[in-house]
């Protein structure tokens, strides 16, 4: 298929089990998400779950945290590589921070891609771009581009 599937995970909310944190990473391997927002558990004043005697250690939120997302990026970069060669459109949303010459965009998939342009003239506009080198968390697009609207 060729949706984009994205997910939230909170690891080590109270009572969480090793076993349970297992069933996690086996829906994960079975949905293959394009992203998941990860995060672990902190309590927060005044809710219910903070008082829980049943608190997951630290440690043990940080080791399923970098587990879950060592996952999450090896899925990030097979999903991705199906990107490579294709033309895709690109909404062109700001300037790449790292490389001025350079905007940022999205796909329809919601994946990031990072072209050559100026982002006086493209801010706002469609573009189609051809996808070059692909990334866990990003796409880079080949040189040539073609303005699809002018917005």
């Amino acid at each position: 298929s060729d949706a984009a599937i994205t997910a939230d995970v909170i690891v080590g909310f109270p009572g969480e089990t090793e076993e349970q944190f297992q069933e996690t990473l086996s829906l994960m391997e079975e949905v293959v998400f394009d992203s998941v927002n990860t995060a672990a558990y902190s309590p927060r004043p005044n809710t219910p779950a903070a008082e829980w005697g049943d608190q997951v250690p630290d440690e043990i939120k940080q080791d399923r945290l970098a587990r879950i997302n060592v996952l999450n990026k090896e899925h990030a970069e097979r999903r991705r590589a199906r990107m490579l060669g294709r033309t895709v459109e690109v909404l062109v949303e700001q300037r790449n921070i790292h490389r001025p010459n350079q905007v940022t965009g999205r796909t329809t998939h919601g994946y990031i891609v990072h072209l050559s342009g100026d982002i006086d003239e493209l801010k706002g506009r469609t573009v189609e771009v051809k996808i070059e080198s692909c990334h866990a968390y990003h796409l880079m697009a080949a040189k040539d581009i073609r303005v699809m609207n002018d917005c």
